[in-house]
């Protein structure tokens, strides 16, 4: 029997990609708010580092957007 967290933080994090890459002047992809870094550190991030970044990313888009 496996043990989860309320968090889910044993479940394996789902890229954000969208597959719409465009990169702006600052590097960040206008397609799931990723900057170029956090992109090519994915691969390697554990799961808690996946999570920040799609917090992170998530956060850029609702900038760019004009969301709340």
């Amino acid at each position: 029997m496996s043990s989860k967290n309320s968090e889910g933080t044993d479940l394996e994090v789902a890229s954000p990609c969208r597959r719409q890459c465009c990169l702006d002047d600052q590097d960040v992809c206008l397609g799931c708010g990723r900057a170029l870094a956090e992109i090519l550190e994915w691969g390697t991030a554990d799961r808690a580092r996946k999570r920040a970044i799609c917090l992170a990313a998530d956060a850029r888009l609702q900038r760019h957007s004009g969301g709340p």
